[in-house]
């Protein structure tokens, strides 16, 4: 029995480890775009995950209507919003 504790402790630090190095960060960046999300306001510059740039036109419950340059309006969901132009993005952030 005295031979499976090293097994154990190796077990628990491998968690550990696994934890703070993935689980965690992808937690703290979900929490950062939730909270950029909530302060979108109308007229706000943002980039969408395709690449799109448009202006906030109407914010709707479950998703966001932007209008790009050229005059056409999207309607897409919250997660499909990327950023907003003017925020800082690290680059030297590992991911």
């Amino acid at each position: 029995m005295a031979n499976f504790w090293p097994l154990i402790i190796v077990a628990i630090l491998f968690i550990g480890v696994s934890y703070f190095f993935g689980i965690r960060p992808l937690r703290q960046r979900e929490k950062q775009h939730d909270q950029m999300v909530l302060e979108l306001e109308i007229g706000d510059t943002v980039i969408t995950a395709g690449g799109m740039y448009g202006k906030v036109d109407s914010i709707l419950e479950d998703s966001v209507i932007i209008e790009v340059e050229s005059g056409a309006k999207i309607r897409m969901t919250k997660g499909g919003i990327v950023k907003r132009e003017g925020d800082s993005i690290d680059l030297n952030r590992q991911y």
